[in-house]
C-alpha cells in the first residue's frame, strides 16, 4: 500500500500564490544584491543570479535575470551542497568551479542553507559576475591560458562562518 503515490493535496490557486510568492523573493534578492554591490558588474548591468532551493536541492524558484546562471546554478547547488557536506545556519559556501556547474571562474556562487524553526528547509543560492579573480591578465579570462588555474583562483567549495565547513580547492 505505500508504494501508492498520493495525490497531490495542493490545490491550484494556492500552487499559484505559493510560486509567485516564492519568485518574488527570488527577484528581491536580485534588488538587494544590486543594491548593496560594489562592482559595476552587479550593480550596473546586473551580472548576477538569484534562486531557491529545497533541503534536497532541487530548484524551487529563480528570478529571471542572466539564463546562462539559471540553468548552471541547477548543477552548481547539488553538487556545492554534496561537496560541503552539513551546513549549518549561518554558513554560507563559496565556489566558482566550472567543472561543478559554473559557467567560468569569475562567476562566483554564493549557497546558504535555511532553517525555520532549528529545522532545514532549503538554501538561497546568488551567482555574481567579478571582474577579476586574479587570472594571469586582467578580467580573468585569457584566450592563451591551457590550464584553468592561468584564469584565476578556482574554488570548488568554501565555507565560511562556521567550522563545520571546509575547505577544497582546486589548487
Amino acid at each position: 500500500m505505500s508504494d501508492v503515490p498520493r495525490p497531490n493535496t495542493i490545490d491550484p490557486i494556492t500552487l499559484e500564490v505559493l510560486r509567485n510568492g516564492l519568485e518574488s523573493i527570488a527577484e528581491e534578492m536580485g534588488v538587494v544584491l544590486r543594491h548593496t554591490a560594489f562592482s559595476p558588474n552587479i550593480k550596473e548591468r546586473m551580472d548576477a543570479s538569484c534562486a531557491i532551493f529545497d533541503a534536497a536541492a532541487q530548484l524551487v524558484a529563480q528570478a529571471e535575470h542572466v539564463p546562462v546562471h539559471l540553468g548552471s546554478m541547477l548543477r552548481a547547488v547539488k553538487a556545492t551542497v554534496d561537496a560541503a557536506g552539513r551546513v549549518d545556519d549561518g554558513d554560507v559556501v563559496i565556489v566558482n568551479d566550472p567543472f561543478t556547474g559554473g559557467s567560468h571562474l569569475p562567476d562566483i556562487t554564493l549557497v546558504a542553507p535555511v532553517y525555520a524553526d532549528l529545522r532545514h528547509i532549503g538554501y538561497v543560492a546568488t551567482r555574481a559576475h567579478h571582474a577579476d579573480v586574479g587570472g594571469m591578465e586582467p578580467g580573468s579570462m585569457p584566450g592563451n591560458s591551457r590550464e584553468i588555474y592561468q584564469e584565476g583562483i578556482a574554488r570548488r567549495s568554501s565555507c565560511t562562518a562556521a567550522a563545520s565547513c571546509r575547505t577544497m580547492c582546486c589548487a
